[in-house]
């Protein structure tokens, strides 16, 4: 099957008003512009990754590094996109807590928009985009190609029983790539996306 954009699209359930900012744990999916197969690939229910993956896997590792307060949870390296979970914590020893709704202009406003700017979760994805893409193409020898979609799938995990699912789904997802939304030779629908999609924007119903 052809890729499409507007039929292989992943629904962002960002929270109207959330503070990407809070102490939270996300869910985050990145994928490669166009679904290339660049990271390596699927045997037997294993990723093998090539030099590619691992330079991603090095970019994600080093977030800590340059983002106060910030952990890694778990994550998965795909073929061709990687889903990880952020925690924002007060402090490292810290349980993250659920994210909270605080007072932000309406997504409609260009307020929001620049206040979304902002926001910690956007500007640890960007700048981790940005650094992977950019070690990538110095491998390629290709400077200034875009590497990845322009934008990412966010979730506000707001549970321990959606934690405990997505941290599930991340740790076998090599196991279930036949059914996975990014693989052009998919076999079937995987639960777990009807589950996730069945998901309120606002929060409520999760878990």
């Amino acid at each position: 099957m052809p890729y499409s954009p507007e039929r292989h699209h992943r629904r962002s359930l960002r929270l109207p008003g959330h503070d990407y900012s809070h102490p939270g744990m996300y869910f985050i999916t990145i994928c490669i512009r166009g679904r290339e197969f660049l990271f390596g690939e699927v045997v037997r229910g294993e990723m093998v990754v090539n030099e590619y993956g691992r330079v991603v896997h090095t970019c994600w590792e080093e977030i800590p590094c340059r983002f106060r307060h910030v952990e890694l949870d778990a994550f998965v390296l795909m073929p061709n996109h990687i889903h990880g979970i952020l925690v924002i914590a007060d402090r490292v020893e810290a349980t993250p807590r659920v994210g909270a709704i605080h007072e932000l202009p309406l997504q409609s406003d260009e307020r929001y928009r620049i206040a979304r700017r902002r926001m910690l979760v956007p500007k640890i994805v960007g700048r981790f985009k940005m650094n992977a893409a950019k070690r990538i193409n110095d491998l390629r020898n290709t400077p200034g190609v875009p590497l990845w979609q322009r934008n990412y799938y966010e979730h506000v995990i707001r549970s321990e029983g959606t934690l405990h699912r997505i941290r599930e789904y991340i740790l076998t997802n090599p196991l279930r790539w036949e059914l996975d939304q990014e693989n052009p030779a998919r076999r079937g629908e995987d639960e777990f996306d009807r589950w996730l999609a069945s998901l309120s924007p606002k929060g409520r119903g999760d878990g």
